[in-house]
């Protein structure tokens, strides 16, 4: 098509001259505009999406939400706190450690520490709301799990049973979020 434009175009220069020179300014407008709207069309993450990705993006969110989770659960434990503070505990520090892990990973790019709080917060909040909903959900309904200390086994093993129901079920959120050019898909572009 590009070519038939560029042999009518050669045709019309015969006849005006004028025309020429408006037609070239119009197609070099056209091909900016058309740059500009690619770039914006395909934003990273648009498209198939790996699952491999989206998991990847939610062991990510995982990790820091066990840290989180292992560090209020001893820090509240250590005060003697009952259970709803330090499961409060354990869900900010789970968000903060989820941030923290996606912050470190953007400021080594040389992003500005502003903006770099603006892609985490924009790539892992839903993620980390929706793994700590379910993570302590499943702790929750566990019976005994809500008492048991971290020196007695089934706090271990219901901690890990619910961090594996979390990652499960929060992969195919990341999936859907990252395919919309949304969550973690706007981390890839500063790596």
């Amino acid at each position: 098509m590009q070519h038939d434009a560029h042999t009518d175009h050669q045709h019309h220069e015969h006849h005006d001259p004028h025309a020429h020179h408006q037609s070239h300014e119009g197609h070099q407008s056209h091909e900016g505009h058309a740059e500009h709207h690619g770039h914006h069309a395909h934003p990273h993450g648009h498209g198939p999406v790996s699952w491999a990705m989206a998991a990847q993006a939610t062991l990510h969110c995982l990790t820091g939400c066990a840290i989180g989770e292992v560090l209020g659960m001893i820090i509240g434990t250590a005060f003697g706190w009952g259970n709803l503070p330090t499961m409060v505990l354990a869900i900010v520090l789970a968000f903060f450690f989820g941030y923290a892990l996606t912050l470190r990973g953007i400021l080594k790019a040389g992003v500005d520490f502003t903006t770099a709080f603006k892609v985490a917060l924009a790539a892992d909040t839903l993620s980390i709301a929706v793994m700590e909903l379910i993570d302590n959900g499943v702790i929750a309904l566990w019976p005994g799990a809500m008492d048991a200390h971290l020196s007695e086994a089934l706090f271990w093993i219901v901690l890990a049973i619910s961090l594996a129901i979390a990652f499960v079920l929060t992969t195919p959120v990341n999936k859907w979020m990252i395919g919309r050019g949304k969550g973690h898909a706007v981390v890839h572009q500063y790596h």
